[in-house]
């Protein structure tokens, strides 16, 4: 596994990862607002949307990841890392109701077409943003490899589909400028508001499972519990709870040991599969109850039908 580098390298390279996606939004802004006006294309306008909802979630996720990255306090025991689930359903919104006036507009197109002038200066436009898109979307790879961030994560994820938004306005005014049926511009930008809702909605559903506190997926449950029985001293497991708190994973679980041990020799069996749990899942914490075997007592799995 990747060894995560020290705190303040880390903080700090999330931080630029952020600052380089604010900027990125604003130079494209700029240069599409102003292509916009000079073209009136509806599919560069699609695109212009798309980057303000980029500039929007940028600046979301750069709050968000400041929030998420601070420690612990009286008030917030479980650290502040559900600030980026929160953020992602502000994005989620943004996304849909852009997509909701994108769609709009590039419907009453469809009814009164215009024609696309100065098509060259917007294919210029978004050329530029597919360099500038391409080149953030290498540094933010850059950053989630070194530090794991969720948000840094997510938002890589958003500007990698930027990446097909643009190839498709730049296909959409080279037809309609060579082909001169304005329509292919209106249907390109109905495409795009299809595909920033399709993306708004996977945002959500990613956010919410963090806010619900869902589950990790069962092969990572499956990985928990086989981690937690290769210890010698381990008898069994049951009641494991997991949730993903948007920077870090809690694992909770009750871990059956020899009913002759003492208390100290069972919590350093505790102490060590806690370790290697933190080693598996970078950025976690792990929380476990020791009892002994074969004790009948009420429990978790029993009352939703899990048998651990």
């Amino acid at each position: 596994m990747r060894p995560q580098p020290p705190a303040t390298h880390a903080e700090r390279l999330r931080r630029r990862a952020t600052y380089a996606s604010v900027s990125v939004a604003l130079t494209l802004i700029v240069a599409k607002l102003s292509a916009y006006m000079l073209t009136e294309s509806v599919s560069l306008l699609s695109s212009l949307i798309d980057s303000s909802t980029d500039l929007l979630a940028s600046l979301v996720t750069l709050f968000a990841v400041r929030q998420a990255m601070k420690p612990p306090d009286r008030m917030h025991r479980y650290g502040h890392g559900k600030a980026e689930a929160l953020a992602a359903l502000a994005q989620a919104a943004f996304i849909g109701g852009s997509a909701l006036f994108l769609s709009i507009e590039a419907v009453r197109r469809l009814i009164h077409p215009e024609p696309i002038e100065q098509g060259a200066i917007a294919v210029a436009v978004m050329v530029l943003s597919v360099v500038l898109t391409f080149g953030l979307i290498r540094y933010q790879r850059h950053v989630v490899e070194a530090t794991g961030s969720v948000a840094i994560g997510a938002d890589r994820l958003h500007y990698t589909g930027d990446l097909l938004t643009n190839a498709a306005v730049i296909a959409a005014i080279v037809l309609t400028a060579w082909t001169g049926v304005a329509a292919i511009d209106s249907l390109a930008a109905l495409g795009i508001a299809a595909f920033l809702l399709r993306g708004a909605r996977g945002v959500a559903i990613d956010a919410l499972a963090v806010l619900m506190d869902r589950e990790l997926a069962q092969e990572e449950r499956d990985r928990i519990a086989r981690i937690v029985l290769a210890h010698p001293g381990a008898r069994g497991l049951h009641d494991l709870r997991t949730r993903n708190a948007g920077i870090g994973v809690f694992i909770e679980l009750h871990l059956e040991v020899d009913p002759e041990l003492s208390v100290g020799e069972a919590h350093d069996i505790a102490d060590a599969i806690e370790r290697e749990l933190m080693g598996a899942f970078p950025n976690s914490a792990a929380l476990i109850h020791q009892e002994p075997a074969g004790l009948d007592d009420e429990r978790l799995d029993h009352r939703i039908g899990e048998h651990r």
